[in-house]
């Protein structure tokens, strides 16, 4: 009788014990799910660099995107501290909201690369033509840019910013690798979606513009460049001085192209020296010729 007992008692005990377990067991079956891809699934982090580019022309070109990046990231970085309060920003945008520009540089470091190709082949044969350093492909290829071998001659790193007599005021926003593709990547419709464009011509023009009612400066290609330039030189170059210079107007300003820059269909590279600008074409700052 005894053990009958001790047996019907460990059988309700063993009930009672494995009542939870089952419950517990149909609970996370239940909860068990498909694997789902993550939202930013198939994203593109890295600008591309076209099989046709050498190895020594890859390297620059990768090392050139990664400041253009810094660059970006950098005067993304100031806004984001000092917004409108900073003196830098006001020079270049006066009180305008900074959202627009913050999105301007954000793009750059963050936004999808998907299809933003960097090549070395000169399939259009615009290379070949005196002066030409770059260009956009335009309708022949809207997301691609030819690098030409004149860039690798000309442009410049970071770390000499402020250096060899450079400053901002006066120096050619395509003095420096990052600056002269952060340019060409504003020419890409996925990058400047076509709101990013060339407003105001001489340095001249962006000091007065800044602050005018309807002003596009938080969108300029060229206030973006020089605004980025201006706080990278005064927060990380040489920092608290930095080189911003005072700027000199010349004869160019207006007229025949005296240095290099962006080279595409719509934007094309100029020839070192004296040239005639061509019809539908006018120069920018740092003679940067600019055709419609």
């Amino acid at each position: 009788m005894v053990n009958l007992i001790a047996k019907t008692a460990l059988l309700a005990a063993t009930a009672v014990f494995a009542a939870p377990a089952s419950r517990l067991e149909a609970r996370q079956q239940h909860n068990i799910t498909e694997e789902v891809e993550p939202w930013n699934a198939g994203a593109v982090t890295e600008y591309i660099i076209h099989e046709s580019c050498n190895s020594t022309q890859a390297t620059q070109i990768a090392d050139g995107l990664r400041e253009a990046v810094e660059l970006a990231e950098h005067a993304k970085d100031h806004i984001l501290r000092w917004g409108n309060n900073s003196e830098l920003y006001r020079k270049y945008f006066g009180n305008d909201p900074p959202v627009a520009a913050i999105g301007s540089y954000d793009i750059v470091v963050n936004g999808d690369k998907n299809g933003v190709i960097f090549r070395c082949d000169n399939p259009d044969g615009n290379c070949a033509q005196e002066g030409w350093a770059g260009h956009w492909r335009g309708e022949n290829a809207t997301q691609e840019t030819v690098i030409c071998d004149l860039s690798y001659e000309r442009r410049r790193w970071l770390s000499s910013m402020c250096g060899l007599g450079y400053d901002v005021a006066n120096g050619a926003t395509n003095t420096f690798w990052a600056s002269d593709l952060l340019h060409r990547l504003y020419h890409i419709p996925s990058i400047g979606n076509g709101y990013i464009e060339h407003y105001l011509e001489t340095y001249q023009e962006i000091l007065d513009d800044a602050g005018q009612p309807g002003s596009n400066a938080t969108h300029d290609s060229d206030v973006l460049q020089y605004f980025a330039l201006d706080v990278y030189a005064y927060d990380i170059a040489v920092p608290g001085e930095g080189c911003s210079g005072e700027y000199v107007e010349t004869s160019h300003d207006h007229g025949s192209a005296t240095s290099t820059t962006s080279a595409t269909p719509t934007s094309a590279e100029a020839a070192t020296g004296t040239a005639d600008v061509p019809e539908n074409c006018h120069t920018h700052e740092g003679g940067e010729l600019h055709c419609e």
